[in-house]
């Protein structure tokens, strides 16, 4: 008598099968959109659609592929094809302009550039070693590789501000600072925190603090800010400036827990009586819904070696450097607001 089949062996349901492809082309996607921002394709389109050879023409390259690219970025959402064979911009390749607040440009060519393209393809030996990627394809730690190539530098530190810049008046906004006293951005590279939170809160005074290199174009120049702010090199590692908030915002994901606690103990001994640490970061919650942080998660794991963490770990972290949890503060963006304070018990 014939059965039917188990469900071990039924042939997989179309939906999951065509899922299953969509995140497979998941690198031609990425290698589409790095094009599109490198041909600046989102700022020929300002003045209305225009067809794929008129954009050959302007961009020297050829219209029958770049047509083919475009159709493949269309159908993600990013640009739209009319009746006429024109593209368009959508709200996502809106985010891809140059010259509008909020652009994601660099940051999109950051995120797809060699540095972490070639390190999510060493993934299966970060798994099976636990080890970061970077070194091994690169020859050395992701952070000795950007001191010693300037131009690697210029696209990270472009591609992070890109990034994290639209964050900055939301977190400003989101927690409730004090009137009075120092904020110190920790490793706050150009300073567009810091800048929004001194001129939200005129009675408070800022340092920027971060390595010598990643100070060379600081945010801080406005008239209001006028002896309101200085800009300090250093290595939080060893110290970190006095102050009553310190914020360290994108800068733990980058480290193993090791270093982070080295971190963290630094911001302790700084912290003044009754002042808080604050970590702006991606926090991923329990569970298999979507988050960003997940995706930067492999990245930070494939070429960095650290990892964003949930408040769990964040918590583990806080008690072996003298901090203890107090809450997280959700934010509009991706990232969470977490707020430590001095253990009461720590000497």
């Amino acid at each position: 008598m014939e059965t039917s089949p188990s469900r071990h062996s039924a042939a997989p349901e179309p939906s999951g099968a065509l899922r299953l492809m969509e995140e497979t082309f998941g690198f031609l996607h990425s290698a589409a959109l790095r094009t599109a921002a490198s041909l600046r394709i989102a700022d020929r389109l300002v003045d209305g659609p225009r067809t794929a050879a008129e954009l050959a023409a302007d961009t020297g390259t050829d219209g029958a592929t770049l047509h083919r690219l475009l159709r493949l970025l269309a159908s993600r959402g990013v640009f739209q094809e009319d009746g006429t064979g024109a593209f368009g911009l959508t709200p996502a390749a809106y985010a891809l302009r140059t010259d509008v607040p909020g652009s994601l440009h660099s940051t999109v060519l950051l995120l797809t550039d060699d540095m972490f393209v070639r390190s999510a393809a060493d993934l299966a030996e970060t798994v099976r070693t636990g080890e970061s990627a970077f070194p091994r394809v690169f020859g050395t730690p992701f952070f000795q590789h950007l001191e010693a190539d300037g131009a690697a530098r210029e696209v990270f530190d472009a591609g992070m501000a890109a990034f994290s810049g639209p964050l900055d008046d939301a977190i400003a906004a989101a927690y409730p600072f004090p009137d009075r006293g120092t904020v110190v951005d920790v490793g706050g590279g150009r300073g567009g925190l810091l800048r929004a939170v001194l001129l939200r809160h005129p009675g408070l005074s800022g340092v920027l603090f971060d390595r010598a290199a990643a100070l060379h174009e600081p945010l801080l120049d406005e008239e209001e800010l006028a002896g309101r702010r200085r800009a300090e090199p250093g290595d939080f590692f060893a110290t970190v400036p006095d102050g009553d908030v310190l914020l360290l915002k994108h800068v733990l994901p980058d480290w193993s827990d090791e270093d982070c606690v080295r971190i963290l103990r630094s911001c302790r001994r700084a912290l003044a009586p009754g002042g808080r640490v604050l970590i702006v970061d991606a926090v991923p919650a329990p569970g298999n819904a979507p988050h960003p942080g997940k995706e930067l998660d492999i990245l930070m794991m494939t070429a960095l070696g650290g990892s964003t963490r949930s408040p769990a770990e964040l918590d583990a972290l806080f008690a072996r450097s003298g901090l203890r949890y107090v809450r997280t503060l959700p934010t509009p963006g991706f990232a969470s607001i977490v707020e430590a304070a001095a253990d009461a018990c720590d000497r």
